[in-house]
């Protein structure tokens, strides 16, 4: 069974950063891409980012573009969503989730695991 577990949500004001971890157990992690998405109250699941199993292919969504980075620790079995700049649209609750594949995607119905989520809220 995989189970994922995020952290590092919270309150920041705009113009500020903060950085999410998404633990994972179960193998095998670095077989698998994985994906942060978004989801902001009365809106839909958004894709904000991916990343290939090695890490060598990397996708973000245009509205964090040069803003928020991924990477990925194969070796501690977690990821990372490095968000800088942080606007007031970018409040949600951010979620990871572990693809069917190896390969970065950017649809919700092509990641099987997902984790319970941790709350970002970036005041004005």
């Amino acid at each position: 069974q995989v189970q994922l577990v995020e952290s590092g949500g919270g309150l920041v004001q705009a113009g500020g950063s903060l950085r999410l971890s998404c633990a994972a157990s179960g193998r095998p992690f670095s077989s698998y891409a994985m994906g942060w998405f978004r989801q902001a109250p009365g809106k839909e699941r958004e894709f904000v980012g991916s990343i290939s199993w090695s890490g060598g292919t990397i996708n973000y969504a245009d509205f964090v573009k040069g803003r928020f980075t991924i990477s990925r620790d194969n070796a501690k079995n977690t990821v990372y969503l490095q968000m800088n700049s942080l606007k007031p649209e970018d409040t949600a609750v951010y979620y990871c989730a572990r693809s069917k594949l190896g390969v970065a995607k950017t649809n919700v119905w092509e990641y099987d695991y997902w984790g319970q989520g941790t709350q970002v809220t970036v005041s004005s």
